[in-house]
């Protein structure tokens, strides 16, 4: 793993920082180590769905189900992106336009003629890591009550790396208090066997592995849910090494901006992942347009979230 994905995740964090953490001498907290934090009563989504239901009211358009078939550029702007559906095909005109789609798949939407070859080969060789959810209600855990958020699985003999207790994010994630929801989070990628595994195939091994550390007899258990996340973390390997040059490309086009963890192929957690849509809003509002303002955010040793 490269030593600057590790530092985009643990910024400022130290042996000693954890020390001091463990014997509460705490002023200045380490993100890696925050205990407090705003978060919604019904989880993450809860703040999109608020987000589109004021952009609706302001009169704005929200389309869902879209396909990028085709982004086309002229004299360094953005003139016009193409979509479809399972139902039509749409062309947009636009004065700006703010990208959160994978830079694998923006750059791969434009004309071959119309970008480099590097710059083409460089962004199709961008590599992701993919993501599978199960999402187990059960009765009681093993353990008791177990207060972490999230835990994460040293066990080399499960194939489990991390696991939630949507429970502790906030109790609305739960409808009935007395029972818990636990997400087992398995990492790894759409061409592995795992991930084409029927669902049913994945509970049966998320099943065994909690019952393999520990946590919840399988009598236990009585709801499931398998959700699968594409594109869940950019690399930090591939291209990766190259990005700048893709970054330079895209950035002369200059009412293009890009913004989020994809469209920016970089680690960023949401709360960064926001500030960088903020700033491209201020930006287009002011029109002051500063590009590295974008990219300078979560860049320091301190986290400022």
């Amino acid at each position: 793993i490269p030593a600057e994905w590790g530092h985009q995740r643990i910024k400022g964090l130290s042996i000693k920082e954890v020390l001091k953490h463990a014997f509460k001498v705490q002023k200045n907290v380490q993100t890696s180590l925050i205990e407090k934090f705003l978060y919604p009563k019904y989880g993450p989504g809860q703040m999109w769905q608020t987000v589109a239901k004021k952009i609706l009211e302001k009169g704005g358009e929200i389309y869902f189900n879209q396909e990028v078939t085709e982004v086309l550029t002229e004299n360094n702007l953005l003139k016009s992106v193409s979509t479809a559906s399972s139902v039509e095909k749409k062309t947009y005109l636009g004065d700006y336009f703010i990208s959160t789609m994978p830079i694998k798949e923006l750059v791969a939407a434009m004309p071959a003629g119309q970008v480099p070859a590097t710059i083409a080969s460089i962004a199709h060789g961008l590599l992701y890591r993919d993501f599978i959810t199960i999402g187990v209600l059960v009765n009681k855990l093993k353990a008791g009550n177990i207060k972490d958020n999230w835990i994460y699985i040293q066990d080399k003999g499960v194939k489990l790396g991390r696991l939630q207790i949507f429970n502790n994010w906030s109790p609305g994630m739960v409808q009935d208090p007395q029972k818990t929801w636990i997400g087992l989070e398995y990492f790894c990628s759409i061409n592995d066997s795992f991930w084409n595994l029927a669902d049913n195939q994945i509970f049966s091994i998320a099943k065994k592995e909690l019952q393999k550390i520990g946590l919840v007899a399988e009598n236990e258990i009585t709801d499931h849910v398998v959700i699968r996340t594409e594109k869940a973390y950019p690399a930090y390997f591939g291209t990766y090494h190259k990005i700048d040059e893709v970054r330079n490309y895209l950035n002369e086009i200059n009412n293009l901006f890009l913004i989020g963890r994809n469209g920016m192929h970089r680690y960023n957690n949401t709360d960064h992942s926001m500030l960088t849509a903020m700033e491209a809003a201020e930006q287009i509002q002011s029109g002051k347009i500063n590009k590295a303002a974008i990219w300078e955010i979560n860049t320091g040793e301190e986290y400022n979230g």
